[in-house]
């Protein structure tokens, strides 16, 4: 980690921790205290403190994965920070990383296992998704909204059946019906059929699905890969600007 991203790093966590600045009439800080203060100001011009003082975290910082997101330990003080570390461009160190992740475990996945919901030649996403999660129901409509304005994605869904008790039936009731893109619609928007659909073929899909889900460390629906980027959770806007760039970059195309 760079000097500067520490320095971030520490005015991140310092909100949170006890003042212990000048201005809160404790002791004066030390030299090395003084230093970085001058080092902060000076790198990160743009930002105003309103305080500065030593964080709880003590000795060096690592970096790790935790359910495809990015955490730092700080082991001689045993704190867990979540945090994102900006370099003095602004650049987001911690969401590049994130990003270099997530392409790393795409691998995991297999394409040609995916259940396609979309027209061909749209832009495509990868959604892990939970029949039960309401959040998931909210990107569903989202999505019928999209393409109610001509603005269709392809998506490859893999179902995730370890949160909720009914998710793993519900995707299998999906995945052995006649119509699977509609019957996945009709679930996604509430309909509780009386008697749920099973065959062979739809528990193997749900059993192979929990085991690319483990692979990836998924965690939470739902969880999309967006132009191979981590996206988690149902993030509108990002998911907006994305919709929008395609369609720019298909209508540019020759």
């Amino acid at each position: 980690m760079s000097r500067s991203a520490k320095l971030i790093a520490a005015a991140l966590i310092c909100a949170t921790a006890p003042a212990h600045a000048q201005d809160s009439g404790s002791e004066p800080l030390t030299a090395a205290a003084e230093e970085a203060q001058r080092q902060l100001r000076q790198t990160f011009t743009n930002l105003t403190f309103e305080d500065f003082g030593p964080a709880p975290v003590r000795g060096p910082i690592y970096q790790a994965i935790a359910g495809g997101r990015v955490i730092y330990f700080a082991p001689e003080s045993q704190h867990l920070l979540f945090a994102a570390i900006y370099d003095k461009n602004g650049v987001n160190l911690t969401a590049l990383a994130q990003d270099a992740s997530a392409r790393k475990r795409l691998g995991a996945i297999n394409p040609a296992d995916a259940l396609v919901i979309g027209p061909a030649g749209a832009p495509k996403v990868i959604e892990f998704t939970d029949p039960d999660c309401p959040y998931c129901q909210a990107l569903e409509r989202f999505w019928l909204a999209k393409e109610a304005e001509g603005k269709p994605v392809q998506r490859l869904v893999y179902f995730v059946s370890g949160i909720h008790p009914q998710a793993a039936a519900k995707a299998e009731h999906i995945l052995c019906s006649p119509d699977r893109e509609a019957t996945f619609k009709s679930i996604y928007a509430g309909e509780r059929p009386a008697t749920l659909h099973k065959c062979r073929a739809g528990a193997e899909k749900v059993a192979r699905d929990a085991e690319t889900v483990r692979k990836m460390g998924v965690s939470g629906t739902p969880t999309l890969f967006v132009d191979g980027k981590l996206v988690s959770g149902f993030q509108q806007a990002e998911l907006e600007a994305f919709v929008e760039a395609s369609g720019k970059k298909a209508k540019a195309s020759p």
